[in-house]
């Protein structure tokens, strides 16, 4: 069941939608939205894909808007604020199950969102769609120890393969790359497929 709530942010609230959420849930995972200032929020249909991949492995979920973004608090943070703003959710998750473990995931800019974030805290898996690696610095992740699956649209008019290809190339973390053939960034007529894929690699 979803269902909306605010989360205290750093500065202000954050809407959120939670899915299957209780004081009883065991796995949950925290999904992080595309670019707020090119019209990216947790409604994004990548990003509620993502999520029912998660629900049909029997996850809880939470995605949230960041600041400035629908009815959140703030203005766009330049990168370090949305992080902020996912450690904030991640934090509040945590609060109300402590004994949960936390996978992340995000979508294009909020790739590096969430990958920011389990570079710092215990994270379970992160999955990563069409991640921004031409927009974000990548290679400064170095402390990603959960497994990570990267999924690559091959046909991506906004992140050049060669890019994504050379991160993974380079990159001093283990990264598992899943590739869709004549996919575009936002997977048109592919997310059934993205849903699948997705599920195939959960925990």
């Amino acid at each position: 069941m979803d269902e909306t709530i605010f989360i205290d942010g750093l500065v202000g609230q954050l809407e959120a939608i939670t899915s299957d959420l209780s004081p009883n849930s065991e796995r949950i995972v925290i999904i992080c939205h595309p670019h707020p200032l090119f019209q990216g929020t947790m409604h994004n249909k990548v990003i509620t894909t993502i999520a029912k991949a998660f629900q049909l492995k029997n996850y809880a979920s939470v995605r949230f808007n960041y600041r400035g973004v629908g009815k959140s608090a703030g203005n766009y943070g330049d990168i370090a604020g949305e992080v902020d703003d996912c450690l904030s959710v991640y934090n509040w998750v945590l609060q109300k199950v402590p004994h949960a473990k936390i996978s992340l995931a995000g979508f294009s800019f909020g790739a590096f969102i969430s990958a920011s974030v389990a570079n710092q805290k215990k994270c379970e898996q992160l999955i990563s769609v069409a991640p921004a690696v031409n927009n974000a610095d990548f290679l400064s992740l170095k402390n990603i120890s959960c497994p990570w699956f990267v999924f690559q649209a091959e046909a991506d008019e906004l992140i050049p393969a060669k890019d994504l290809e050379n991160f993974v190339a380079q990159t001093q973390v283990p990264v598992e790359l899943i590739q869709f053939p004549g996919a575009s960034h936002f997977f048109h007529g592919k997310l059934i497929e993205l849903r699948e894929a997705i599920v195939n690699v959960i925990l």
